[in-house]
């Protein structure tokens, strides 16, 4: 019974204040990580954070109210760019620590510049660094009356995803994959699928963030909030803000007209209390992130993801064996 108990606390302190075990549940981060993915997320490299809430130890079960101080454990480093990052979900309801945890890559820290532009990436004015496992849709056009084969473009590591006009796909892969398939003889062409402009993609989301943009390949440049910073709201540019002033930060604001009323004083300026993240699935076309619903706070930061433990591919009812105890490396 002691033994028990020891280890049943050792297993408690262990996941509160060094690792944790993470499944991933969806394709987001694909062809980096791949649902199916058993990981261990790193809660000393930036440092764990103290119980948030009073709740049953490896559940999502809470006691409603009991919210408890807490604060942040020295780290290793604090995220830097482009790290792969566990974190809980903002837009959620719950308490910060009950929220679902999301995965995805942190593509932009605190003062970056980021944008979209024809569905590539910039930071702070430059294309962002490419990683072998980002994958997008691109166009693949072929000779006349030759049929792309879904089977031939899998055995390659793509996804057929449909045809875009007569002659021409679309395909999920990586620049790896859209390099060696612009050699195969039927062939003619590959481009980056992107978005018209004008496409409305964001107003069938309820996310602030988003509303005030067209759709997920085009985000004119943002500058990712810091703690400290000072920042002018305008009627255009608060559906950035909304969420940090409202829901992270819990402040009062009233609307009237072009003015704003924060805890009851009228301003047109705010200052961040904390730091906040861009987050990014390596999936770009199939991953709700940053682009859509906005900025990660820094207290909803988990931890880093570390190594692969293990790895079971749901089709075909097997283990993916060569992804064993594979480190995470960004």
């Amino acid at each position: 019974m002691d033994a028990l108990l020891f280890a049943a606390v050792a297993a408690i302190i262990i996941r509160a204040l060094l690792f944790e075990a993470y499944r991933i549940p969806t394709p987001s981060m694909e062809k980096t990580l791949l649902t199916g993915d058993f990981l261990i997320v790193s809660k000393i490299s930036y440092g764990a954070r103290t119980p948030m809430v009073l709740g049953v130890p490896f559940t999502n079960i809470y006691m409603p109210g009991a919210v408890l101080p807490w604060t942040r454990l020295p780290g290793l480093s604090d995220v830097e760019r482009n790290d792969i990052v566990v974190f809980n979900y903002p837009i959620d309801l719950d308490p910060t620590a009950a929220k679902t945890s999301y995965i995805k890559r942190a593509v932009g820290v605190p003062g970056d510049t980021v944008a979209v532009d024809d569905a590539e990436l910039f930071i702070n004015g430059e294309k962002a660094q490419e990683f072998e496992g980002i994958q997008q849709t691109y166009v693949v056009s072929v000779r006349d009356r030759v049929r792309l084969s879904p089977a031939k473009v899998e055995a390659a590591g793509g996804k057929l995803i449909g045809s875009q006009n007569e002659g021409s796909y679309r395909v999920t892969m990586t620049q790896g994959v859209a390099d060696k398939m612009s050699e195969w003889p039927e062939v003619n062409n590959i481009e980056l699928f992107v978005l018209p402009e004008d496409f409305n993609e964001f107003n069938r989301r309820d996310f602030s963030f988003s509303s005030g943009f067209n759709n997920h390949h085009h985000m004119p440049p943002v500058v990712i909030p810091f703690e400290g910073q000072t920042v002018t709201l305008t009627p255009d540019n608060y559906h950035i803000y909304e969420n940090i002033i409202t829901r992270y930060e819990r402040n009062n604001v009233e609307r009237n007209g072009d003015q704003f009323v924060i805890n009851g004083e009228a301003t047109d300026e705010y200052t961040i209390q904390q730091d906040y993240y861009f987050m990014m699935g390596d999936n770009r076309d199939n991953s709700e992130d940053s682009r859509f619903w906005g900025f990660v706070p820094q207290t909803h930061i988990v931890g880093k993801a570390g190594m692969i433990y293990f790895s079971w591919d749901n089709e075909r009812m097997l283990p993916r064996f060569g992804r064993l105890l594979n480190f995470i490396h960004d």
